[in-house]
């Protein structure tokens, strides 16, 4: 009977939920976008809320939220949702805790070191002169390397044949990036790496290790953000909270300031168990038990979609009482709709939706705290804000996928969030040095720097391409283990 059961966990968390990988690859897509759009003639909405038009120069003071400062959140909770759908598996396959945090670890290695490699052949980290050609040539074979070195090789290859290759391809690595001259003089440092990454690797490790030892208990991972709360609150008093905060062992890795992301990553966790469950144990017939009607799901829809667009207009224009009211009004409207759930998709999206009210209604009345909303450095209501709006997206998306049944209308954002890694690297060492050494940028810039909608178009034709290869690998089942 045990052997059944976990037979049914393994069938169950092997089955991916498309809607997560949507919004994951909403969110690699809108990253892309934002960084490959023309700057300084766009409206300040299509840009950083504290990187405003048209100098771009930070001002940590401006508070807003704009799409642009949603990608980063979006893809940490995605992450969050991602580890107990892949702890799960391993451990309903009979791992046992040190083997699992073991793999823990491994994750973050290569999350880290593919942020240490990736950052080393940029082509603008290699050269900042763009007329300097080889510097492409370097970015492209730097690519290649980079992706021998992450892909996941044919399960039906043998472990030797899979482990040479891969050893054969981290000494490449290794080598190349210690050719690499640098325009300071250095070559190769632990210290130059993609910040992002770094990030996304400690919240890996961290926010894996806290829902593998509170798996059975999510309010003891509700009580942990309470800890983190205090700390984080009391780190700018002098004492000992602010030594330990500030202090590091190895500053170039980790940081306690990068714990604050977890207060978007747990929350992710919390939604990835309930998702989880709602994949073990939801079937075809299930469909039968529904107590609602299509338009009741298409009102919820909508409703989802439209509580993000107050948020984003609102908070960015800075009427701030009147985002929360409008907001609120919302929500209480959606909570009518999720009334009396009748089967297991049903009671899902109920107790998602609850949540996602809880962090976004937090999250606003965070608002005046710090000095408004902002991205950097992150505040106490745009990490909670950011994590509500997360799972209102994924409402919104599960009822196009796995209501409606429509996966076709979101599959292209559903192929780039299964594979992000080759997405988040692809633009600036495959598409830019490609259009760099055919001489193709130049004239697409001049062609595209006539007016603020062609420099958006340029951005989305980038975006588009970059997706466009991403399906092709995704679709050959070239995947980079990260």
């Amino acid at each position: 009977m045990v052997k059944q059961e976990n037979s049914l966990a393994v069938a169950a968390v092997s089955q991916r939920a498309d809607a997560l990988d949507a919004l994951r690859g909403v969110a690699v897509l809108a990253m892309v976008l934002s960084g490959t759009i023309a700057r300084k003639t766009l409206p300040a909405w299509m840009y950083h809320a504290q990187l405003p038009p048209p100098d771009h120069i930070f001002n940590n003071k401006l508070p807003g939220l704009t799409w642009v400062d949603l990608v980063f959140p979006f893809f940490l909770f995605a992450m969050g949702a991602a580890i107990p759908l892949a702890l799960s598996r391993r451990i309903a396959k009979g791992w046992d805790t040190k083997k699992v945090i073991l793999s823990i670890l491994q994750r973050g290695f290569l999350l880290a070191s593919f942020a240490i490699f990736l950052q080393h052949i940029r082509p603008t980290i290699i050269n900042p002169d763009a007329s300097i050609l080889q510097k492409w040539w370097m970015a492209l074979f730097g690519f290649l390397i980079l992706f021998l070195m992450y892909v996941r090789w044919p399960s039906r290859w043998s472990v030797w044949r899979r482990r040479s290759l891969t050893l054969v391809a981290w000494s490449a690595g290794i080598g190349f990036v210690s050719y690499i001259k640098y325009p300071n003089g250095v070559g190769f440092l632990v210290s130059r790496s993609d910040i992002i990454l770094i990030v996304l690797a400690n919240m890996a490790v961290f926010g894996s290790l806290i829902w593998l030892f509170t798996r059975s208990n999510t309010w003891l991972r509700v009580g942990f953000l309470g800890l983190l709360l205090a700390a984080r609150l009391s780190s700018p008093t002098d004492g000992w909270i602010n030594l330990v905060w500030r202090y590091s062992p190895a500053p170039w890795l980790f940081q306690f300031d990068y714990l604050k992301y977890l207060f978007v990553v747990i929350p992710g966790t919390i939604v990835g168990d309930f998702l989880g469950r709602w994949i073990e144990y939801c079937s075809p017939e299930e469909a039968s038990y529904a107590s609602w009607k299509s338009w009741r799901y298409f009102s919820l829809m909508v409703v989802m979609f439209a509580v993000n667009l107050v948020l984003l207009i609102g908070l960015q224009a800075r009427w701030v009482w009147q985002t929360a009211l409008v907001t609120v009004v919302l929500c209480l409207c959606a909570l009518v709709l999720l009334r009396k759930p009748g089967n297991v998709t049903e009671n899902l999206l109920n107790r998602l939706y609850k949540w996602g009210f809880y962090w976004v209604v937090l999250g606003l009345l965070f608002e005046p705290y710090e000095g408004g909303i902002k991205k950097d450095s992150a505040t106490m209501s745009y990490l909670f804000l950011t994590a509500g709006m997360a799972i209102l997206l994924l409402i919104g998306l599960m009822i196009i996928i796995d209501v409606f049944q429509r996966k076709w209308f979101l599959q292209l954002f559903i192929d780039n969030g299964v594979n992000p890694m080759i997405g988040y690297a692809g633009f600036a060492n495959i598409i830019w040095p490609i259009l760099v050494l055919s001489k193709l940028e130049p004239v697409i810039v001049e062609l595209t720097s006539t007016n603020p909608f062609m420099g958006f178009l340029r951005g989305l034709g980038y975006t588009t391409i970059l997706a466009l290869i991403v399906v092709v690998f995704t679709r050959f089942k070239l995947f980079l283990r990260t």
